[in-house]
């Protein structure tokens, strides 16, 4: 598991942290079972504080993506398709969002942003 954190960017550390590992698992890299480092060895290879990593990996086990074995560590939870299909469709969903916004600001009509959509698709 790599991580790496952007200090600069606008997006706060536990979100960049549950951002990559879930990206991890949806990609495969992460198999089900996996353990991920603890809270304190991962809080100190990125140099972050631990309730930092600990809020990241209550998140992911929240929405479904870990499990915590009290006294064993954290587990990339098995996968359920479903969820990582969802997952990756709020993924797109957001990008596009964020495309047509920026067309617009650039102010492009919605017909020019699907013309530009369709030229895309195509290739």
């Amino acid at each position: 598991m790599h991580i790496i954190i952007n200090n600069s960017s606008m997006v706060p550390i536990y979100e960049q942290i549950i951002d990559q590992i879930k990206s991890e698992i949806i990609r495969g890299e992460l198999q089900p079972d996996t353990v991920l480092p603890s809270v304190r060895s991962l809080s100190k290879e990125l140099k972050i504080s631990a309730l930092t990593v600990k809020k990241a990996y209550d998140n992911l086990e929240e929405e479904g993506f870990t499990v915590t074995v009290h006294g064993k560590g954290t587990y990339v939870a098995a996968t359920n398709k479903n969820l990582m299909r969802e997952e990756q469709l709020k993924e797109v969903e957001h990008d596009l969002e964020q495309a047509v916004m920026k067309g617009r600001r650039c102010g492009l009509n919605d017909e020019e942003i699907r013309n530009l959509f369709e030229m895309i698709m195509e290739d």
